[in-house]
């Protein structure tokens, strides 16, 4: 058995430790509130950049099929897949589920006679893939807390570029979207080329019936849709971005409390353990001044 000042020894690491969990728990929760009044505001202008993008579209006509982030290449043979992690750890498994997410897809398309393009947002994507032994064409990190359109931009723009120019031949994001501070969901989007349904509405929800408003295009449609078509890859990574950030300050959050209450059970044990290593020792105690006075008498 454990002595008494190993078991004490023991119940103050623990008591720091909880310190530390608990700190981190509340600064979650002080930025999990912000990160969701991110998603409050981004949520109604991402699906009005949606909406317009749809109108113009049936505006379009067969015109939207011939723009080249709409028009599927020959062969899918080189597939981008973007991966939005976390910089940091100590979030249960909110950055292994995206990983493993990526590294199932890949070997799918590999099973396929396709190859893989690796992109990742975050430090612990970046590391995992690296360490995976994949190159990575596009690395993004130090803003997975905060992300700000800005960095949006910078990955649409790769990655558009990176298709126009013929170096892969679809995108695919897998993200974390968030559901609630328990509950995130891994998501797999295709990025591009965007589908006609996705673009037309087809596979959306249905406006309200009734008359629509007359619109007059000017530039005419496809120019607007032309121009659209980017700003809607950007906010979908942008809202990738942003409600990854919150799932891991959900996630983080709760790891945090789980900790916490772990590190309680164990003080528990542990002062048990405690308690009986004092009985034990005055147990011991007594039966030495006994044997002594017997010895003396």
């Amino acid at each position: 058995m454990a002595s008494q000042r190993d078991v004490k020894n023991k119940i103050a690491s623990v008591k720091n430790i909880q310190k530390i969990t608990r700190a981190m728990e509340m600064v979650a929760a002080a930025r999990l509130r912000r990160a969701e009044q991110r998603i409050d505001a981004l949520r109604p202008y991402a699906d009005a950049v949606g909406r317009m993008t749809r109108q113009a579209a049936q505006a379009a006509g067969a015109e939207a099929a011939r723009l080249p982030l709409l028009t599927p290449h020959e062969s899918e043979q080189n597939v981008a897949l973007l991966l939005v992690t976390g910089d940091r750890g100590l979030a249960g498994g909110f950055n292994s589920q995206i990983i493993r997410a990526g590294v199932r897809l890949s070997a799918e398309l590999s099973d396929e006679g396709r190859t893989s393009a690796w992109y990742a947002t975050g430090r612990r994507g970046v590391s995992s893939i690296a360490f995976r032994g994949h190159e990575l064409s596009g690395t993004y990190t130090g803003f997975a807390d905060k992300p700000a359109y800005a960095d949006a931009r910078t990955i649409a723009d790769d990655l558009i570029q990176a298709y126009v120019g013929g170096r892969v031949d679809r995108v695919e994001m897998v993200y974390n979207s968030y559901i609630s501070p328990l509950t995130q969901q891994v998501t797999n989007q295709r990025l591009l080329p965007l589908s006609h349904e996705a673009i037309a509405g087809e596979d959306a929800p249905r406006d309200q019936e009734g008359p629509r408003p007359l619109v007059d295009y000017e530039p005419d449609p496809e120019e607007i849709l032309k121009r659209l078509v980017p700003d809607y890859i950007e906010i979908s990574i942008y809202r990738a971005l942003v409600e990854s950030a919150a799932g891991f300050f959900g996630a983080q959050m709760t790891a945090m409390r789980s900790a916490s209450e772990n590190a309680g059970e164990l003080i528990t044990d542990y002062t048990l353990q405690m308690n009986r290593a004092r009985q034990a020792e005055i147990t011991q105690e007594i039966m030495e001044v006994v044997a002594g006075a017997e010895g003396l008498s």
